[in-house]
């Protein structure tokens, strides 16, 4: 209990340090894009490779598998879910519900997350856990705000995605037991250090943005209760039943628990398809995930 509240305690201050600095105007909207971009690429990457690193023994690659099956089978899961979820709202809105009910901030919020409650271990299969996830955000997510794409040009970008191709090299070199010459880990490995305290303060730009009007909103809250609560509730349920890894079911289940993606309003602004309430979606569903992370992390430590 202890080592969760300081945990949070840390993640907290963190998030109210990007809240207070984007909201006095110390980070533009343009540094809050630019840091934003650097985590992607240069931050999260580096993080990602250091986390396959660690001696985890002959089980590594199997809780790999076990957690990426886990996801692929979720993914397809939440591409039905979120048609239900929608049902009856107006077109823009119910393509937004589906996108953010598929996407999640599990790689911004999530990674961290699973590196502070279970160390190394955690990120390593957090990062597998993502490959389904950003496959289904390039794929079916994209086609719900601008029609189907072509198959080639999805494989492109999943492909190309850093922090999937970080993903693939930590897998080669936890198979091959290859080395990283020091002079080339040293500076990796201090890159990958920044990836907490830059990912919470991410977070804290985007909610000072918040407008509390945002939290009367009925399809907002209904989504962030399924987003938060109910979703990762149905998956702890059939995980207590499969024999995998008792971390690779948490990792799991505390990486479904994560708010809409901020990808969601990027997207609802590139098409035109009511992006004041994509925004409502991420900012919502991220400050109401305080608390129920916190409870999560109490039930799955």
């Amino acid at each position: 209990m202890a080592e969760l509240i300081r945990l949070q305690t840390t993640i907290f201050s963190l998030i109210f340090c990007g809240f207070f600095f984007r909201r006095k105007g110390i980070i533009s909207e343009e540094g809050q894009k630019n840091i934003t971009d650097l985590v992607i690429y240069l931050i999260l990457p580096c993080n990602i490779v250091t986390s396959f690193l660690g001696n985890y023994g002959g089980e590594a690659f199997s809780m790999c598998l076990q957690i990426f099956l886990i996801s692929l089978g979720l993914q397809v899961f939440v591409l039905f879910y979120g048609k239900i979820l929608a049902r009856g709202m107006a077109p823009d809105r119910a393509v937004n519900i589906r996108y953010a009910t598929i996407t999640s901030n599990a790689g911004f919020l999530g990674n961290p997350m699973a590196e502070g409650m279970y160390g190394a271990a955690g990120l390593m299969l957090a990062s597998v856990f993502l490959i389904p996830q950003r496959t289904m955000m390039w794929s079916a997510g994209v086609a719900l705000y601008a029609g189907m794409q072509d198959g080639r040009n999805v494989v492109k970008k999943v492909l190309t995605h850093p922090c999937v191709l970080s993903c693939i090299l930590g897998i080669l070199l936890l198979i091959t037991g290859w080395t990283i010459p020091t002079i080339i880990l040293t500076p990796v490995q201090t890159l990958g250090r920044c990836n907490t305290a830059l990912s919470m303060m991410v977070i804290g730009m985007i909610l000072a943005d918040i407008d509390l009007s945002m939290l009367y909103d009925r399809d907002v809250l209904v989504f962030s209760a399924h987003r938060l609560l109910i979703i990762p509730a149905i998956l702890w349920v059939i995980l207590r039943f499969l024999p995998i890894d008792p971390l690779v079911m948490k990792t799991s289940v505390l990486l479904t628990a994560m708010p809409a993606a901020a990808m969601t309003s990027m997207m609802a602004a590139k098409y035109n398809r009511d992006p004041g309430f994509s925004t409502s979606l991420v900012i919502c569903s991220t400050l109401l995930s305080i608390p129920t992370i916190f409870l999560w992390g109490l039930l799955l430590k």
